[in-house]
């Protein structure tokens, strides 16, 4: 029983967490993460 419900399962939560990326990128998520990754290399390496 358990073998057939895995691969829905596996099915169901790749599609629930790309919807969620998406929905993350058209609030402008991305742009955030990437500004403040910019800034902690620009820190870690002593320019900023």
């Amino acid at each position: 029983m358990f073998k057939a419900i895995k691969p829905v399962a596996q099915v169901a939560l790749l599609i629930v967490g790309m919807a969620m990326v998406c929905f993350g990128v058209m609030r402008g998520e991305a742009d955030a993460v990437l500004a403040k990754a910019i800034r902690l290399c620009l820190e870690c390496i002593g320019i900023g």
